[in-house]
């Protein structure tokens, strides 16, 4: 029996993952086309990864140079700016899973966990209206396996009575390296790794 919900947030509670495609690209677009291309894949098939370590993979990985946890912080400001005045929009809210969550938080633990920043998702629950649904709402840059980790010690929780909801390949390993159930969401390639098909 479910009992506890970690709720990814990017393309499973709200329609953002074509916004944040746009503001890596504006971030970066002083920089060669391809190269944004390279970081572009790489973000779409790491969606829960958070954005430190994607800025990271493209100056480390992708253009070979160093760069200092500063500099990264600082690429990350100036992507949570253009995030907040996209994704201030409730008309980005998926019906699907916001429906499930509205009508159903009081009858389970719920908790988000994302690969998003911390504090930008908090301010960007509260403008939505839809920060009260969940217990707590967490981000990078702390790992989306040590955030699950973590609620799962802080509340004495039983993984084989929680369920992850997510739309990444990070989501199901977060998941499963904290013995919870998952559930793909908007990714059909991931339906074959759900293993509770809990929405339905």
């Amino acid at each position: 029996m479910i009992k506890v919900i970690f709720w990814d947030f990017d393309g499973v509670i709200l329609n953002s993952n074509e916004v944040r495609d746009k503001g890596f690209e504006t971030v970066l677009r002083d920089f060669p086309k391809d190269e944004v291309d390279q970081l572009l894949s790489f973000h779409r098939k790491n969606g829960g990864l958070s954005r430190y370590v994607k800025f990271r993979y493209f100056f480390e990985e992708i253009k070979g140079e160093e760069i200092s946890e500063e500099e990264i912080n600082d690429w990350a400001a100036k992507f949570s700016v253009i995030m907040l005045n996209s994704l201030k929009n409730k008309s980005l809210l998926i019906w699907e899973t916001n429906n499930f969550i509205q009508k159903n938080y009081r009858n389970y633990q719920t908790h988000i966990v994302s690969g998003s920043d911390q504090t930008e998702l908090r301010e960007l629950c509260k403008s939505l209206e839809i920060d009260h649904f969940f217990k707590s709402i967490h981000g990078s840059p702390t790992p989306k396996n040590d955030l699950v980790k973590m609620l799962i010690d802080k509340h004495n929780y039983n993984p084989t009575n929680g369920i992850l909801i997510g739309d990444s390949i990070n989501d199901f390993e977060a998941a499963k390296v904290n013995d919870l159930h998952f559930q793909a969401f908007g990714n059909k390639e991931l339906d074959i790794l759900t293993t509770l098909n809990f929405l339905e």
